[in-house]
C-alpha cells in the first residue's frame, strides 16, 4: 500500500515514516510536472530504507534479549 502511495503521493509517505521536513520539500518538488518523477523515486528509496532500518532494528532487538547468544 505504502508503495503505491510513494508512486502517486509522494509527500504523504514521507509523513508516515516520521520524515515531515522531507514530506514538505517532496510536496514542493511534486507540484511541479518535472519534479513529479523524481518526487516518486525519491519516496520509493526511502520508503525501502525505512524497512530496512526496522528489519535491522528488530534483529538486533532479537539478537540482543536472545536465549542463545
Amino acid at each position: 500500500m505504502r508503495l503505491l502511495m510513494a508512486i502517486f503521493l509522494p509527500p504523504i509517505v514521507f509523513f508516515t515514516i516520521n520524515r515531515p521536513f522531507q514530506g514538505i520539500f517532496c510536496a514542493f518538488l511534486w507540484l511541479t510536472v518535472i519534479g513529479w518523477p523524481v518526487a516518486a523515486i525519491w519516496a520509493v528509496y526511502s520508503l525501502s530504507q525505512y524497512r530496512n532500518e526496522e528489519l535491522r532494528r528488530d534483529m538486533d532487538y532479537g539478537r540482543r534479549y536472545s536465549r542463545y547468544r
